[in-house]
């Protein structure tokens, strides 16, 4: 157990600063869903040629959330970034994620962009 641990830590201890910055984003928005009544399911989901961010409940919604954190709005910020190559990405990975379900609820894409200080929540922006 002991050693389950320090492989934990030592595998946190040599993520980039990019990387951390991400994370906190995720924990971030992850606490403002929870606190607005969403459920968590899966965090950081992973496919082969996709991932998603959060995954979560909301009543029978099932919600696939994209965080993107940016710092300023250089570059057009926050939601700019979520590219159609992205999008595509993440509907891949939601098609891979419903295949392993029995039956089919109905789904939405969310992002949260953290621009700043300032956290936006908008919900079914991407359409598959």
């Amino acid at each position: 157990m002991a050693e389950s641990n320090w492989l934990a830590r030592r595998l946190a201890a040599i993520r980039t600063s990019k990387q951390r910055v991400g994370d906190a984003a995720e924990q971030q928005a992850m606490l403002h869903l929870q606190a607005a009544g969403l459920l968590l399911l899966e965090r950081s989901f992973l496919c082969k040629g996709g991932e998603i961010d959060l995954i979560m409940r909301d009543g029978k919604h099932l919600v696939f959330v994209e965080v993107r954190k940016r710092s300023s709005q250089q570059f057009g910020g926050a939601l700019a970034s979520i590219t159609p190559a992205k999008q595509k990405r993440m509907i891949h990975a939601a098609q891979v994620y419903l295949q392993n379900l029995k039956s089919l609820p109905p789904c939405r894409f969310d992002v949260v962009a953290i621009q700043g200080e300032e956290l936006i929540w908008l919900k079914n922006v991407i359409s598959g």
